[in-house]
């Protein structure tokens, strides 16, 4: 399985499974091939990208909660990571990097 790895000077690296790497970049609109690079100027639209999909993703899931237990079907079972799990390192990364003024790159 392959990995991303995105990288600042400003940080340490933060390595994604691919599909998880995969999600994250479809969330921010970003190319899931080839290198790319987050500015520092979009790092702010990039963590509200990313916690609307997070507060996407929870009311998704409670609605499917609601709708098997007034069917009397058992709840759906999510994934025990969630996505605002798997976000919280990234929008820390890209919350410091745009205070230090550095770029996020991945795939080089």
């Amino acid at each position: 399985m392959s990995l991303y790895r995105f990288k600042s000077r400003e940080t340490g690296d933060l390595v994604m499974l691919e599909p998880h790497g995969k999600r994250t970049l479809e969330i921010l609109g970003k190319p899931l091939t080839g290198p790319g690079i987050i500015f520092p100027a979009k790092m702010a639209a990039a963590v509200q990208l990313l916690r609307d999909a997070v507060e996407q993703e929870e009311a998704e899931q409670q609605r499917l909660r609601q709708e098997a237990e007034a069917a009397g079907e058992a709840p759906p079972e999510f994934d025990v990571v969630s996505l605002r799990m798997r976000s919280a390192p990234l929008i820390d990364m890209l919350q410091r990097c745009e205070k230090a003024g550095v770029e996020i790159i991945w795939g080089v």
